[in-house]
């Protein structure tokens, strides 16, 4: 199961009061021992699989895609909003393993697709006709707040500190920027890939 007990707390609900339903979509596992796992009340005791089939469903016409060159720990974070927003496919671009704890289990739940370059996932994205649009805060960047995002697209996010690798750069169709005010250079990955999949879902809600 997957379980996200915090320290001190229990989170779900216990074993389900007989008689159980007859709904194929329960795990009979769940319903006799209780459903700790980190979803939302409405798919308490549902088998994963039956998750994700109602999900894909209702995907959203976005894709994320992270380049992973130095294990970067916030590729977790970014899985799981992109798990919040229900987007159709997360793209882990150079490295296939990263780090999973962040993600907290969210992963089981989305589409998670490896590609070995940026040139392989550029191939990918031009055989789906999707625009690439970069992430990153640079020269002749244009701000996310006042640009339209196409639809579908992909919404593609550099490493932590480097950022979009010039191979990136030179595939996106666009590059966009999150306008900030204070004195640091940039905000943390994670953070800048949940603003920018907001407002895709703001423009296109």
């Amino acid at each position: 199961m997957d379980d996200d007990k915090g320290p001190g707390r229990e989170v779900g609900v216990g074993p389900h009061p007989e008689p159980w339903p007859e709904d194929p979509r329960f795990d009979p596992a769940l319903l006799a021992e209780g459903d700790r796992r980190n979803v939302e009340d409405r798919f308490r005791y549902w088998r994963r699989e039956a998750i994700v089939a109602h999900l894909d469903a209702d995907r959203r016409p976005l894709h994320v895609a992270i380049e992973n060159w130095s294990h970067d720990f916030n590729i977790g974070s970014i899985v799981r909003t992109a798990n919040a927003f229900n987007v159709r496919g997360v793209h882990i671009v150079g490295r296939r393993r990263w780090n999973r704890r962040g993600a907290m289990v969210t992963d089981r739940y989305l589409h998670v697709t490896h590609h070995e370059s940026v040139g392989a996932f550029a191939e990918w994205a031009a055989s789906e006709d999707l625009p690439v649009v970069g992430v990153d805060i640079l020269p002749g960047s244009d701000p996310i707040e006042t640009s339209t995002l196409p639809t579908p697209a992909v919404l593609l996010f550099g490493a932590e500190g480097p950022g979009l690798s010039e191979e990136a750069q030179a595939i996106s169709t666009q590059v966009l920027h999150i306008t900030q005010a204070g004195s640091t250079r940039s905000i943390n990955a994670g953070a800048a890939a949940a603003i920018a999949m907001y407002e895709w879902v703001r423009q296109h809600t």
